[in-house]
């Protein structure tokens, strides 16, 4: 149980230190009315958890603590939900309802897709 619990810590700050240094590029190069660095991060998450998925079910027999340390750690590291939720939620309150919608469809029709070809891709190897 400790060790499943450190790996999720471990791989939870990896996953979080990666998101921010994409947030923070992100931010100096693109000035657009959408937050990408959120976007991004959870098509890339969307794509590892897919690609995980596939290769931790069907090929090769890891460890529990690394599993966890990938999926719950480093991808909820990775990921951002709940700064998504906040980023349609301040959208909605400044009234810029077409944005909200744009990034909701995009966000989930993206990130699923990506999760497919993560899985896709798992299953080539």
């Amino acid at each position: 149980m400790l060790l499943n619990v450190f790996s999720i810590f471990i791989g939870g700050g990896l996953g979080a230190v990666l998101r921010y240094l994409i947030s923070f590029n992100m931010a100096k190069y693109l000035e657009i009315n959408l937050p990408v660095s959120t976007f991004l991060v959870n098509i890339l998450g969307s794509f590892i958890i897919g690609f995980l998925y596939i290769l931790f079910v069907e090929k090769t027999d890891i460890s529990p603590a690394l599993k966890l340390m990938l999926t719950v750690g480093f991808c909820g590291g990775l990921t951002t939900f709940s700064t998504f939720s906040l980023e349609l939620f301040e959208m909605v309150g400044n009234h810029l309802f077409f944005q909200a919608a744009t990034y909701i469809i995009l966000s989930v029709i993206i990130c699923l897709l990506m999760t497919a070809i993560g899985a896709y891709f798992a299953k080539l190897i």
